[in-house]
């Protein structure tokens, strides 16, 4: 297996560990701060990281069972708005990744390496490979982190703000 392959896997597997040290960092109160600038609260983003698990584990599946075929595409704001993610309990979304990543990361390690060649029709990504879906998702978590650490910045200046006479 290429070494950078073995990287972005690790990665892709340590995702739980670094989404819950991230949340640490934020206090709980402050989940559901609606940001000036980012669509979703942190809240919000941790139910979309579910859901996109949820997506992804099944798009591994084609991949390796039924490569070739078509996997669909979802609106992430009309599901956030939809499904009310603001309303769903974070500690249930947070345990659904948990397993849901666990279970693909194990699948994805024991590929042979043709499987690795395989691809999938995504309306909006074209043709992709298993390299192509690690590659999105290893990086998935982390570009949300990033998102989270700007919303809790901004509540953070407010509250200084407020702080002020």
């Amino acid at each position: 297996m290429p070494s950078d392959r073995i990287a972005k896997l690790e990665t892709y597997g340590a995702a739980y560990d670094e989404l819950c040290t991230a949340l640490a960092r934020f206090p709980r109160g402050m989940w559901q701060y609606r940001s000036t600038v980012e669509a979703w609260t942190i809240h919000e983003i941790v139910v979309h990281i579910a859901d996109s698990e949820a997506n992804s584990f099944i798009r591994l599946r084609r991949l390796i069972a039924e490569p070739g075929q078509a996997v669909m595409a979802y609106d992430e704001n009309a599901w956030a708005r939809r499904l009310d993610y603001s309303s769903q309990d974070p500690e249930d979304a947070l345990q659904l990744f948990r397993w849901l990543r666990y279970n693909s990361y194990l699948l994805a390690r024991r590929q042979p390496e043709a499987a690795w060649a395989n691809t999938i029709q995504h309306p909006e990504n074209g043709l992709m490979t298993m390299d192509d879906w690690l590659g999105v998702y290893a990086r998935h978590v982390s570009d949300h982190v990033a998102q989270m650490d700007h919303i809790f910045a901004e509540w953070q200046r407010r509250q200084t703000a407020q702080i002020r006479p």
